[in-house]
């Protein structure tokens, strides 16, 4: 892990609908719990069906706190987020990645921490995510657009953005290298001075690629193939 992500105290993570944002939370939650304390705080109130609480159990099991919407993983419409969130702002040595609900809607609950955040934005890392196999973010126009809507919502800048190109099991060395050169021309669009290509080792060890690497595990099936 790159030392500029390993030193913030809090991650956070946006992105479009099926971007991988949970995948990658899941990865960087695991990997800080080696460090110390880590929470996993899960933003997402598009989403009824709480993703990153599919693997809670596991991940209590290995030491890392998990902070969700309420009724999260049931059929109420609209989950609530509890004030118990606002509490991870007032723990120094606590690791917190964010996992932010998909696209620009998902954002506005970003932007209720706003006032948290930017008083402690030297150790605020904010990132976002982008599969250029997934649509809406194929285009450097469509990208562009959503991070604007993303940064409009959430009132926060940009730090990194995230070439997470892939088709699941399907996803080949090309895809990735593909993704990261979507990526580097939108972060020179946007004014964002971090790249970063996440993929399991098997794709990104066949790689040719001018970003760091993020190894992952693949430990949930992607949202877009659940009907498969």
């Amino acid at each position: 892990m790159k030392e500029w992500i390993r030193h913030k105290q809090f991650i956070v993570l946006t992105g479009n609908y099926g971007s991988g944002k949970t995948e990658i939370a899941l990865q960087l939650a695991y990997d800080l719990r080696a460090q110390g304390e880590t929470t996993l705080v899960d933003l997402d109130i598009v989403n009824p069906y709480f993703r990153s609480a599919e693997k809670r159990t596991e991940l209590e099991e290995a030491g890392i706190r998990v902070l969700m919407p309420v009724f999260a993983m049931t059929t109420v419409d609209i989950p609530a987020l509890p004030a118990e969130i606002q509490s991870v702002f007032d723990v120094p040595a606590q690791r917190v990645v964010f996992d932010v609900g998909g696209d620009d809607t998902g954002a506005a609950a970003l932007g209720r921490y706003y006032p948290s955040f930017s008083a402690r934005r030297e150790e605020t890392l904010t990132s976002m995510v982008i599969n250029c196999m997934r649509p809406l973010t194929g285009t450097v126009e469509d990208v562009c657009d959503l991070a604007e809507r993303i940064r409009s919502r959430s009132r926060m800048e940009l730090d990194l953005l995230i070439n997470n190109a892939n088709l699941a099991d399907q996803t080949t060395p090309d895809m990735a290298e593909k993704g990261e050169e979507l990526v580097l021309a939108c972060a020179e669009k946007l004014g964002v001075p971090k790249v970063l290509t996440t993929g399991t080792e098997d794709v990104l060890s066949r790689c040719a690629l001018r970003t760091p690497r993020l190894l992952i595990t693949r430990r949930m099936k992607p949202e877009w193939m659940e009907e498969i």
